[in-house]
């Protein structure tokens, strides 16, 4: 019976892997396929007629790699100043004997279901003269509600005894979190990192909206408006065959280069992921 168990289960856990990895492999066979193939739908786990032609366009234009250096910037200075606000409130909201605990988490988890939207927002930041700074891309989304929860029921699951402890040394409440919780915390702390980062690097709503400045732009602004330009067709009574051809595949190029940092850094961060959000998420 349970070598019968052992056997379906690797079956049906083969075909969840197989079903999982067809749209990546797809897509990176699509990034990689003349603009023929790809309109006639000949494409599915190999290039057909190989063509970089997206690829040389979009990795030549020095406009690219400026707006990558901007997306690395904010997505490292937003990330830093997200873990910095979400450990530090997190860490508060665990001690149960806080006064005013219930009225900060109540503030918190009213904000994940209700918030100021689009134009009082845009007005806002428009008022802290934030709009064409990194500010305005770092700070509105500095903490989520999300992150900050299973933060806190991390940190409440760690023995009581351990801070007790430091605190007769002559540590101080910043001495207990910097020495002994931090340590402590590395599997949450990887995986809140991780969820920052992908928000963050995949974010293109907000500079969208408070980025004029086109060499401020992160590189989803570039990639987006590069995809509006070839698929809106600048010149659709003579369109040449580079225009085609980027058209053809720029939807899949897009999403390899925004991909393609994440996918790197993620083997790092992996082994601390599952225990990180279970450890987080179950008190006991």
């Amino acid at each position: 019976m349970s070598r019968a168990f052992q056997v379906v289960n690797g079956i049906v856990l083969t075909v969840v892997v197989v079903l999982t990895l067809y749209p990546f492999v797809n897509v990176i066979a699509r990034s990689f396929s003349d603009e023929h193939s790809i309109q006639a739908g000949q494409v599915n786990l190999w290039p057909r007629g190989f063509n970089t032609t997206t690829y040389q366009r979009v990795l030549g234009d020095p406009v690219f790699w400026t707006n990558y250096g901007n997306t690395v910037l904010y997505t490292v200075v937003a990330t830093a100043i997200s873990m910095v606000l979400t450990t530090c409130f997190a860490y508060v909201l665990s001690k149960k004997h806080l006064k005013g605990r219930t009225a900060l988490v109540a503030v918190a988890v009213f904000t994940m279901f209700f918030n100021g939207g689009l134009i009082p927002n845009y007005v806002l930041v428009s008022s802290l003269g934030l709009r064409n700074s990194i500010w305005a891309i770092v700070l509105p989304n500095a903490i989520s509600v999300f992150n900050l929860l299973v933060m806190k029921a991390f940190f409440e699951s760690m023995p009581v005894e351990l801070e007790e402890a430091g605190a007769v040394d002559g540590l101080s409440t910043y001495g207990n979190l910097l020495r002994i919780v931090l340590p402590l915390s590395k599997a949450v702390v990887a995986t809140m990192t991780l969820f920052y980062a992908v928000s963050f690097w995949n974010s293109w709503f907000s500079a969208f909206l408070y980025l004029d400045d086109a060499d401020m732009f992160p590189v989803t602004i570039y990639l987006r408006n590069l995809i509006a330009g070839a698929t809106g067709g600048t010149d659709i009574t003579a369109p040449s065959e580079m225009t085609l051809q980027v058209a053809a595949n720029i939807q899949a190029v897009t999403i390899v280069l925004t991909a393609l940092p994440i996918v790197m850094v993620y083997p790092f961060i992996q082994r601390y992921f599952v225990s990180g959000v279970t450890l987080g998420a179950v008190k006991g």
